[in-house]
């Protein structure tokens, strides 16, 4: 299979879902939007796509002219039936794609909380073996609410957590696909770096706490990031789900 990466910025990239992958024996072709150029391919010829997340917010197009037009290319995705799943920003950016208006959470959720399976969400063949539910590194300030048609699949305290969109495309909130190393970066970086979400500063999150906590957590999350992704390209492998 072929699958398509869009990257929002460096250290967000496909992370271990990069070495689910590779163990597949599946090609992975990576596209950094926001720096220009065209992509490896065009984007309806993979077999799969999947966008990623961002400091920026799915709303400040002004600031990143590039996001209007992702919005449009996921629209042509989700038109086409190509499987697609979106990650953080990249979920909120499919959900925009559906006909959702993604929005400000009634607050940020920055570090590793509990997410809760639907009943849906339980039967779904991506989601189902984390039932009834898990621990997530979860780094966002914005929430998508469900759009028409789609099924939601899992909650948290605060918002919508994954949502399946017809057949072929998923939006999920927070971070399967996570590596070690950028998640230590989020979390040694976040007051330096000037395009980082200024939440995660006025929230006052204690930097040394979420490290050693990540640390300690971040394997597990990893091993189930790399399974889902697995079931995910099963789940596009497959002409008739």
């Amino acid at each position: 299979m072929r699958v398509l990466a869009i990257v929002q910025q460096a250290d967000a990239g496909p992370g271990v879902f990069a070495e689910a992958i590779a163990a597949r024996g599946d090609e992975l072709d990576r596209w950094a939007l926001p720096e220009g150029g065209e992509p490896p391919a065009d984007p309806l010829s993979y077999d799969a796509v999947f966008t990623l997340g961002g400091s920026m917010n799915v709303d400040e197009e002004d600031a990143h002219p590039w996001l209007a037009l992702q919005k449009a290319l996921l629209s042509e995705l989700l038109a086409a039936k190509l499987p697609l799943l979106g990650l953080c920003l990249g979920a909120q950016l499919v959900a925009e794609a559906a006909g959702a208006e993604p929005r400000r959470a009634p607050r940020p959720e920055i570090g590793w909380h509990q997410v809760e399976l639907t009943e849906a969400g339980a039967a779904d063949p991506l989601l189902a073996p984390l039932a009834p539910s898990f621990e997530a590194l979860q780094w966002h300030s914005y929430e998508f609410p469900l759009p028409d048609g789609a099924v939601a699949l899992a909650r948290s305290e605060v918002c919508l957590q994954a949502c399946r969109i017809g057949a072929h495309a998923y939006a999920v909130q927070f971070h399967p696909e996570v590596s070690r190393a950028d998640a230590l970066a989020w979390i040694d970086e976040y007051r330096s770096d000037p395009d980082a979400d200024p939440d995660a500063v006025r929230i006052g999150i204690d930097p040394a706490a979420l490290r050693s906590e990540t640390e300690a957590k971040i394997d597990a999350l990893n091993e189930l990031g790399r399974a889902l992704c697995h079931r995910w390209l099963d789940l596009a492998a497959d002409p008739n789900p």
